[in-house]
């Protein structure tokens, strides 16, 4: 019997292949972007963590030298020099925490403030970061820490923090200071001076907050404070 001649395999069109590749790129950005920030936030971390110890790593390998110049030379290793400094800098941020949680650690650090009181712009420095921070852990004079304000524009809001309560010198209206930090890195941003009977308070934490400023709003609560009690009182 004669050979039926096989039927060639249907080939799909140029631009359906050309949609799937797009296709499988789009889900490939998807996929590794979280990882990419992730990475990046971490990198940042362990980068800051590393420029902070590397000096304390090189002096120790300095006096270890005379003794012994093999375990000198293994320390300044790039590689392992930059994990060593990572983990020497956990340790003494560790047992900082640690001084500071008793009664002698509490008069050392008092007695070195006021020595850096003595010293004028490491003062302004010192101070304004202690009380930046002192102001996201402790409750604010007036609502919750977490507001919402309008910002850039009118018709749009922006996540801020509260960090102090002043009032107009000439009206006596109370107005906030307003840390507006910026995706994903929370720690550069804007400051605002609104009126306080503008901001909208949100139930949020300022770990809530942080997490979703970093995550670019991906973990944003299902429900919000968009406005205030006042404005939705106006419009009904």
């Amino acid at each position: 019997m004669p050979r039926r001649a096989a039927t060639p395999a249907p080939t799909a069109p140029v631009g359906a292949r050309g949609g799937g590749i797009a296709r499988y790129m789009l889900i490939g950005f998807f996929t590794a972007a979280p990882l990419w920030v992730t990475w990046l936030v971490f990198d940042f971390l362990l980068g800051v963590l590393a420029r902070v110890g590397r000096p304390l790593l090189r002096a120790a390998a300095g006096l270890i030298t005379p003794f012994s110049s093999a375990l000198s030379d293994w320390l300044q290793h790039p590689g392992l020099q930059t994990a060593l400094a990572i983990l020497l800098t956990l340790l003494v941020l560790y047992l900082v925490g640690l001084l500071a949680s008793l009664v002698l650690g509490r008069r050392l650090i008092a007695a070195m403030e006021a020595m850096l009181g003595r010293l004028p712009l490491v003062q302004t420095i010192y101070g304004g970061t202690k009380r930046f921070l002192h102001s996201l852990r402790s409750s604010p004079v007036s609502g919750q820490r977490v507001v919402l304000i309008r910002f850039p524009t009118p018709e749009m809001k922006a996540l801020g923090f509260i960090t102090k309560v002043m009032r107009d010198a000439r009206s006596g209206r109370e107005l906030a200071a307003v840390y507006v930090p910026t995706s994903p890195n929370p720690t550069s941003g804007y400051i605002e001076i609104v009126p306080l009977d503008q901001v909208v308070h949100t139930d949020w934490t300022v770990e809530q907050a942080m997490s979703f400023v970093m995550t670019g709003g991906a973990n944003a609560p299902d429900q919000v404070h968009y406005e205030s009690s006042d404005t939705l009182g106006a419009r009904s």
